[in-house]
């Protein structure tokens, strides 16, 4: 199979796997408040659904090792494998689960187990893609080819969205409408696995298991690249907390603080990840052009000088604004920060341990920042009565760190990454 047959692979099942996420934080910022807890209380909701939302990430941590472990020891492709059946189960249980008024306090409970088991499967689902991707890639087009598994995150938070868009206005939405989206997640599950079953395993991983692989990947990639695991977590724990601020708080913050129509955010996210889809792999190739951090550190300035405008927009509550300034904010400067972390991060490690740097890196900062995002971000606005300025001074803040880290780490644009034994990145000073 050849590296865009791979790469096409890859797309789909991480459109799949994106589906299932971006469902679950449409839902958490719409509907998962009168759902699920008490209908008397819709502050405490809309905080408890946030909740909901956040505790998925504290399970990707543990999936990001598990599945890390297993990728670098048997393969990338059973990771894969497993990763789409854990999270694809899990986001057809949630369509299925009594709501408040039916069973009580059971409810919330069991959406955050089954929230538990879908961040569990999510913690090496994007981290194995980019991996197989990036392996199957000829170094000269490694940031367009590595920016394609994120253009799949875009297309899985578009058509997830479309289809939410879809049902919102339906009268019978809040009470079994909303389901829909969360069963039709079956439906994926058995497309996924018909491409992740079909490709072939990553031949730089199956020469390095020919000279023995790791037997403890993830301790061995903290004895041997800590400042490559450093430099992958300050670059991404802004960067997804970012996203999902704008992603998941904006399209709470649209309706619930703004009074708007639903669709009016979901609206912006559809047109976001449109303008994602395009831009993705343009940024990638500009990547390969001009290098990593250039691309990266103008993006993460551009997002800093629009943040408060972005949201004197969004102010205005005239739905134009609104869609205009998200799809600015998210589909064009979160989108560029996205294409290019794809090739940094799988430039940054070494074969043996790759899968487990890429997901212990991106998991344990999303716990840390990308999770709780929202639920800080609401509670940034409620304290401030409802005013937008700490979110976008929380923005500023978030980008600023992320830019700050990609001027301490090396271009890794020429990164070999066939080299069985090779060194951190210019200037680590550690050696493999």
């Amino acid at each position: 199979m050849t590296s865009r047959s791979v790469t096409r692979a890859a797309v789909i099942g991480t459109a799949i796997e994106f589906y299932d996420l971006a469902l679950f934080g449409l839902a958490a910022a719409i509907v998962f408040n009168d759902q699920f807890f008490p209908a008397d209380a819709p502050l405490a909701g809309t905080l408890g659904s946030f909740t909901a939302f956040a505790v998925g990430f504290l399970a990707r941590p543990i999936g990001g090792v598990v599945f890390g472990h297993i990728g670098d020891r048997v393969g990338r492709k059973p990771a894969l494998v497993l990763t789409l059946l854990l999270m694809g189960l899990a986001t057809t249980g949630i369509g299925l689960l009594p709501a408040y008024d039916q069973v009580g306090l059971t409810a919330p409970i069991l959406l955050v187990l089954l929230r538990l088991v879908q961040g569990f499967g999510a913690g090496a689902e994007y981290a194995g893609a980019l991996v197989l991707v990036a392996e199957t890639s000829a170094p000269r087009r490694r940031g367009l080819r590595a920016a394609f598994p994120g253009m799949g995150v875009q297309i899985g938070i578009l058509i997830a969205t479309l289809v939410f868009t879809a049902v919102a206005p339906l009268p019978s939405f809040t009470s079994w409408g909303w389901r829909v989206p969360f069963l039709l997640s079956l439906v994926g599950v058995g497309v996924g696995l018909v491409c992740r079953i079909r490709v072939p395993e990553s031949e730089l991983f199956e020469r390095e298991r020919a000279h023995g692989v790791s037997r403890f990947p993830a301790l061995e990639v903290f004895r041997r690249q800590p400042r490559s695991l450093l430099i992958a977590a300050g670059i991404n724990a802004p960067y997804g907390a970012i996203g999902y601020i704008m992603n998941v708080f904006v399209l709470s913050y649209v309706t619930g603080t703004l009074g708007l129509p639903a669709t009016v955010g979901l609206i912006a996210n559809v047109c976001s990840a449109a303008i994602g889809i395009v831009l993705m792999p343009l940024f990638g190739l500009l990547a390969d052009r001009v290098g990593r951090r250039p691309v990266f550190l103008g993006a993460t300035l551009a997002l800093s000088v629009f943040a408060f405008p972005m949201f004197w927009l969004v102010d205005t509550g005239r739905p134009e604004l609104v869609i205009f300034a998200v799809t600015l904010g998210y589909g064009v400067f979160v989108t560029a920060m996205f294409a290019v972390l794809a090739s940094i991060l799988t430039e940054l490690f070494g074969t043996r341990y790759r899968y487990s740097g890429i997901a212990i890196s991106r998991e344990w900062t999303a716990a840390l920042t990308s999770g709780p995002a929202p639920l800080v971000a609401a509670s940034l606005v409620a304290g401030a009565g409802g005013a937008s300025w700490p979110i976008a001074l929380l923005l500023v803040g978030l980008a600023t760190i992320a830019f700050l880290t990609v001027l301490l780490a090396p271009e890794t644009r020429a990164k070999n990454l066939d080299e069985r034994v090779s060194q951190e990145p210019v200037g680590s000073g550690a050696v493999i």
